[in-house]
């Protein structure tokens, strides 16, 4: 599976908890040793739609965050918005149902080696890996401002949350549901300034991801984007979730965002080449 993958692992792994969320699936998977290797980025890869099904491949998902505990041991937390086939059944499991994931995947964020002033922004449920990064970074030292965004208020995925778990939360919803009425990139230009944000993390849509790099692409700050592309095989072989990203010399390649990504270079990614055949 590459160098990216070699603590992955495929298991059956015990489904612990299964809640409704507002509009989302929070899962609880009992993972045992296999989440001290996971990190804020990774994603797995799960078998849906049971022995019978028509559905051969496996649905990517990425990780919300991990945890160790004398009860359950090693646990992963997944947020899933129940829209496809597959993602319908996974939610649809009960407690105590054998799931087959592979696991951890892909790359991680980086994480500052000394403290730094950091801005996450995330979209709808796609913000969900960034509150465990919020915790690393917190536990790291840093100083820890996060931007929630959706198109409606009823997106926006765990809001009280996202408050504990940060220095400050500002949210941004288009129709003005919740929070502020706009889009999450708006405040992004004045709280660079203000905070001396030093690197954002973003979670969400690949349009907003671009947004975020427009904007920092004007500026001295690092921008780790996860993107968002369709995953059919998860460990680099199928070819289909390339993305078009730039070398130092500015040679650009299509690479893999499951072995080189999902978290990437906002500065590298061509993001007006993103779905378009080179």
């Amino acid at each position: 599976m590459g160098k990216i993958n070699t603590n992955a692992a495929q298991i059956n792994a015990t489904l612990i908890s299964n809640k409704r969320i507002g509009q989302y699936q929070q899962l609880i998977i009992n993972i045992g040793d296999l989440a001290n290797d996971c990190k804020p980025g990774n994603f797995v890869a799960i078998s849906v739609g049971g022995e019978s099904s028509r559905m051969v491949l496996r649905r990517a998902f990425a990780i919300s965050r991990t945890s160790m505990s004398a009860t359950f041991g090693g646990t992963m937390e997944l947020i899933v918005a129940p829209h496809g086939q597959g993602s319908r059944w996974l939610c649809e499991q009960g407690e105590g149902a054998l799931l087959d994931v592979v696991v951890p995947l892909g790359t991680a964020f980086g994480i500052p080696t000394e403290p730094v002033e950091a801005l996450l922004v995330g979209g709808g449920y796609g913000s969900a890996p960034l509150f465990g990064l919020a915790e690393v970074l917190k536990a790291r030292g840093c100083r820890v401002d996060m931007l929630l965004g959706a198109s409606t208020g009823s997106k926006i995925y765990a809001p009280m949350e996202g408050k504990r778990a940060v220095n400050s939360l500002r949210i941004y919803t288009e129709d003005g549901s919740m929070g502020q009425m706009g889009r999450v990139t708006d405040a992004i230009p004045n709280l660079i300034a203000d905070l001396d944000v030093a690197v954002i993390y973003s979670c969400g849509p690949m349009p907003m991801l671009a947004a975020i790099n427009a904007i920092t692409s004007k500026s001295d700050v690092v921008h780790q984007a996860a993107v968002e592309e369709a995953m059919a095989c998860g460990i680099g072989i199928c070819m289909t979730c390339v993305v078009p990203v730039a070398d130092s010399t500015g040679a650009i390649s299509m690479l893999r965002s499951c072995i080189d990504g999902p978290v990437m270079d906002g500065a590298l990614v061509q993001w007006d080449k993103v779905g378009r055949v080179l």
